[in-house]
């Protein structure tokens, strides 16, 4: 019996000693915790980047502010050109007492519509440096301060009776040009997350062919077209870049380039959590998509160089194909002869039997086509893909290109050819608009990991602006010589792209540029379209 009490005193000893000794009270708050931790866990399951505040304004400001300015200052100078031709002689008279005859008055105009080229190349090259050195957002900023610059020197040189001030303005909005089409794509698309880059990627082309639209409006004879109002003309899109200027200055750094060029962890989260608009707790796949793409960038910078200059991108022959695929989308879309095309417009419309005034608004609806085309891009870039819309539309260019050569030569021997020319110049200006305008502009992006693609943005711009130089350079002489054949040249170069884009392109909707640079390190024994792990098409 006292045996049974001692073992029952031990037992209940026992069970005191490994009792839950937690007081009662506290239950309720183990209880919500895990259901805060199932929660939290619940909402980082669930959570997908999307449109956020910040990122539709980024992309409205940069369209509006950086990106339409470009445009505008290559649509504009068509229209007052004879007008600033005479302002030009007048000032060489009262100046120089040196009157200009019609060859040398051709010359400083074809410099001074040139010199916009040169800047454009120029800040093509510098934009890889600002983008690393200042950040995205602050290279943005000085692009704005540029253009606003340039807009002064335009409202001012009839009154300082200057030619020069008109000349450094051309200078100096294309610097801004050249800097906005490397930067700006590049900073949009790293704001982005992965499945909007293509759609935030369009807002860069679709603003300068806004801008272009909007330069050729602006010349009209009832609004800023008239003899007196050509320094308004040139520098009145300064507006727009004075108003969106400070909304600049509170959006968001690029958290990439926080992350992985500055090594700033800490104000990259904070970043991009106000960039997502939501707690950095649940931006799990964010984060390690950085982390991912910083790991990368350490491997590259493994072999001893730090720094990836435009040379050292030229010359890494992972990079080659890819670097080859940027430059030769971004010279074809000008090779192609858009601006040709343009060119001809007026003059095609004339002959199909529009009075003058009307061929210039019908020039204007190709331009409106074009914008429309930009715009359907938004909806089209994240459901179809960048390689069968590039192709299809380098294909349907070249088709056009060749159509309109043909039609050009018969115009004056069948008396319904003017209209076939007019039909080949709508439909060429709509094939163009639904990839090969608006790709190129942002492709390198998608394609250059983080650290190569400030270098490759420069590469892709430069060639842009070099294309756009040579047609202008070139053109003039191909039109004397050949006349109508020039578009079959066009057509050829435009075609040859095309054979290009279809065995080398990948798609890279859904790829990281990682497995973009993986599918291309081959260089052209690469077959990145058959690459499993790419989205190929």
């Amino acid at each position: 019996m006292r045996v049974n009490n001692f073992a029952m005193g031990e037992q209940i000893e026992r069970t005191s000693l490994y009792a839950d000794t937690t007081p009662r009270h506290s239950l309720p708050d183990i209880s919500q915790a895990v259901a805060n931790e199932h929660q939290h866990l619940t909402q980082t399951h669930e959570y997908k980047a999307g449109w956020s505040f910040f990122l539709v304004l980024a992309g409205v400001v940069t369209t509006l502010g950086s990106s339409l300015p470009v445009g505008y200052n290559i649509g504009v100078v068509n229209t007052p050109a004879e007008v600033i031709k005479t302002f030009c002689n007048e000032s060489f008279v009262s100046r120089y007492n040196l009157p200009l005859n019609d060859t040398w008055l051709n010359v400083l105009w074809s410099f001074i519509v040139s010199i916009f080229i040169v800047g454009g190349c120029t800040g093509s090259v510098l934009g890889s440096v600002l983008a690393d050195k200042f950040g995205r957002k602050y290279a943005t900023i000085a692009t704005s301060a540029l253009s606003i610059a340039g807009a002064v020197f335009f409202l001012y040189c009839r009154a300082a009776n200057s030619v020069e001030m008109l000349i450094i303005g051309r200078l100096l909005v294309g610097l801004a040009g050249g800097l906005t089409t490397s930067i700006v794509p590049m900073y949009l698309t790293e704001l982005s997350p992965l499945s909007l880059t293509g759609a935030m990627g369009v807002a860069c082309p679709m603003g300068v062919n806004v801008g272009v639209l909007v330069g050729q409006v602006m010349g009209l004879n009832f609004l800023l077209g008239g003899v007196d109002d050509w320094p308004y003309l040139l520098s009145v899109f300064a507006i727009l870049v004075i108003i969106c200027l400070p909304v600049l200055f509170i959006l968001p750094e690029s958290p990439k380039y926080l992350f992985i060029v500055k090594r700033n962890e800490i104000t990259s989260i904070k970043e991009l959590s106000r960039l997502r608009g939501v707690s950095s707790s649940i931006l799990t796949e964010d984060l390690e998509l950085l982390r991912e793409e910083r790991r990368a960038a350490d491997v590259a910078a493994s072999s001893g160089e730090s720094k990836w200059s435009m040379a050292r991108v030229a010359a890494d022959p992972r990079l080659r194909l890819i670097l080859l695929l940027v430059c030769s989308t971004q010279a074809g879309q000008q090779t192609s002869g858009i601006n040709a095309v343009f060119y001809y417009s007026q003059t095609i419309f004339i002959q199909a039997g529009l009075s003058k005034q009307s061929a210039q608004y019908a020039t204007i609806g190709c331009g409106f086509i074009n914008v429309c085309t930009a715009a359907l891009m938004l909806h089209l870039l994240p459901r179809r893909g960048r390689r069968p819309l590039l192709l299809g539309s380098t294909l349907c260019a070249t088709i056009c290109l060749a159509a309109l050569a043909a039609a050009m030569t018969a115009i004056e021997m069948v008396s319904w050819m003017p209209y076939v020319c007019m039909v080949a110049v709508l439909l060429y200006v709509l094939f163009y608009g639904f990839g090969l305008g608006p790709i190129p502009y942002f492709i390198a992006s998608e394609m250059f990991e983080v650290g190569p693609r400030p270098a490759g943005m420069a590469w892709g711009s430069l060639a842009n602006w070099g294309g756009n130089f040579l047609v202008g350079l070139c053109f003039p002489t191909m039109r004397r010589a050949i006349g109508p054949y020039s578009f079959l040249v066009f057509s050829a170069i435009t075609g040859a792209l095309f054979m290009f884009v279809r065995k080398y392109f990948p798609e890279t909707r859904g790829s990281t540029p990682a497995q973009v640079t993986e599918a291309c390190s081959q260089g052209f024994r690469s077959r990145p379209t058959r690459n499993p792990n790419m989205n190929g098409v």
